[in-house]
């Protein structure tokens, strides 16, 4: 149940740990997903909440839904104005050059027939930019913190792959796929003017202690 997996509630929002493969919108084969289970995270309000941001369907962690529009109007304009604060966590299939750094690189949209649509990184695209630290190494693998400061559509998965020369774990699109794709967001805090702010951390999942790295 969606219930058991909040982080945070208030009258205004809820933030839950998001699972592994579970999509935030209706797949057109209308395969379960959080907006198919709203109806679970009511609290006793009549209206049900809405997810104010998205996470990739094989990304887990910290997704805001907010209560009511007037808060998801304002939750929406703190990320806008790039006011909200992220920290994601991924596993990397290898090691960065650097320990730390930024990641400027703006990215646009290609499509094939073959291949479907993904993104790139395109000099002429939406402006992009990360910060990252490595947290540790094992083997030929790395544990990433990523904090981006824009909210570009699969960011930190071409920035890792594009930016770094190290694709997330697993990612079955700008990786070599193979293995569940071991990005986390682990950390989200939303500020709310004169209201104290909203705060969730999400524990890795296990897929992350089961390829070595079992905390941030």
């Amino acid at each position: 149940m969606l219930d058991d997996l909040v982080l945070f509630i208030d009258g205004e929002a809820i933030v839950i740990d998001k699972p592994a493969g579970l999509p935030v919108d209706r797949p057109r084969d209308r395969s379960p997903s959080i907006a198919g289970r709203l109806d679970e995270l009511t609290f006793g309000f009549q209206r049900f909440p809405t997810a104010v941001h998205r996470l990739d369907r094989d990304t887990s962690g910290c997704l805001l839904l907010a209560r009511n529009p007037k808060a998801h109007a304002r939750f929406q304009q703190a990320f806008e104005a790039g006011l909200v604060q992220k920290r994601y966590v991924a596993v990397l299939d290898g090691i960065p050059a650097e320990t730390s750094g930024t990641i400027d690189l703006p990215l646009g949209k290609v499509s094939t027939i073959e291949e479907g649509w993904r993104m790139v990184g395109d000099p002429k695209g939406k402006a992009a930019r990360t910060n990252w630290k490595l947290l540790r190494t094992d083997g030929d693998r790395a544990l990433v913190a990523f904090f981006p400061e824009t909210g570009r559509t699969h960011q930190i998965r071409v920035h890792a792959a594009e930016g770094l020369g190290t694709p997330v774990l697993g990612d079955p699109v700008y990786g070599n796929g193979g293995h569940a794709m071991l990005l986390h967001a682990a950390q989200l805090t939303v500020p709310r003017g004169n209201k104290p702010p909203i705060e969730a951390t999400a524990p890795l999942p296990p897929s992350f202690a089961a390829a070595g790295f079992g905390d941030s």
